[in-house]
């Protein structure tokens, strides 16, 4: 009985074992391929030659990219509204959530709140009114528009709301006892204590700012206030031969379009990928207990 423990039990770790290493390798390989084809040539792209490594390896995209000044200038504008944007949506989603992971009896317009939070995550005025708002406001080109211009992330506000609601209440009944007053139990009892699910949430909102496209495109109004996930998506549409020097010419000629594409994406994940591993360990911690309501 013990024998066919030990084997069942072996037996599991070796298809876990496999499984994982297929799901990994599943997980790398787009990152990998998108490398491999930023380094090929242009026939071995077009052709779609590139599949497990470089062919015909070539640096001409990243010659390219070092010499595109709106492309480091959107970098900028990115790596700006992502450090700006997280620290201003974790500072409302930190103050917020507290009063509503308070009892009824406590906070008597919790339900209420809550309910017009929920409504707005599932409907929404559209496009047109969200843009007429945009400008009415003034915020069209503006670094304070391409941070406000999402609004409140609720799914991000309820798993807050949910790991407040499971922290010991002794803790600040203790601190109210002691003469601590609402901010000072926020900030200096709830917020320490919240360490994992900010870690969290953090992650969450740097890599939906450093990814967003659409709004920056709608509230930019030329090129030199695109955010970098904009201008890459546009980059390959608004190229205009026309303006260019025939050595600006002969340089696009021996690049290929989806090389040259490979290679600014690849170079916009690096700051993801710098950033993760150490956001990775309160990951799973943060998102379980945010996740489980009393």
């Amino acid at each position: 009985m013990i024998q066919s423990k030990s084997i069942g039990s072996k037996l599991f770790n070796v298809v876990n074992i496999i499984l994982m290493t297929v799901l990994s390798i599943s997980c790398l390989y787009p990152l990998w391929y998108t490398f491999c084809l930023s380094v090929s040539s242009k026939a071995a792209a077009n052709s779609g030659q590139v599949s497990f490594y470089p062919v015909g390896f070539s640096l001409a995209s990243y010659q390219q990219i070092m010499g595109d000044v709106q492309f480091f200038r959107s970098f900028l504008i990115s790596a700006e509204r992502t450090i700006l944007g997280t620290i201003v949506t974790i500072v409302i989603l930190a103050i917020f959530a507290y009063p509503l992971s308070k009892p009824v009896s406590e906070y008597r317009l919790k339900n209420v709140v809550m309910w017009i939070v929920i409504f707005c995550m599932l409907f929404n005025g559209g496009t047109i009114p969200w843009y007429i708002t945009m400008v009415n406001y003034g915020l069209i080109d503006s670094m304070i528009g391409l941070i406000l211009c999402g609004g409140v992330p609720v799914f991000n506000l309820i798993l807050l709301v949910n790991f407040y609601r499971g922290l010991p209440k002794e803790l600040m009944e203790a601190a109210e006892i002691d003469g601590a007053g609402v901010w000072t139990v926020l900030v200096k009892i709830v917020i320490p204590c919240s360490v994992p699910i900010f870690a969290t949430l953090i992650l969450f909102t740097s890599v939906g700012y450093w990814n967003e496209y659409f709004q920056g495109l709608v509230l930019s109004s030329n090129e030199s206030h695109y955010p970098l996930q904009t201008y890459i998506k546009q980059m390959v549409v608004n190229i205009q031969t026309t303006s260019l020097s025939m050595d600006q010419i002969e340089k696009m000629d021996k690049l290929s379009n989806k090389s040259l594409d490979a290679a600014k994406v690849f170079i916009a994940m690096i700051p993801m990928l710098v950033v993760y591993p150490f956001l990775q360990k309160y990951f799973i911690s943060g998102i379980m207990l945010g996740a489980v309501k009393e």
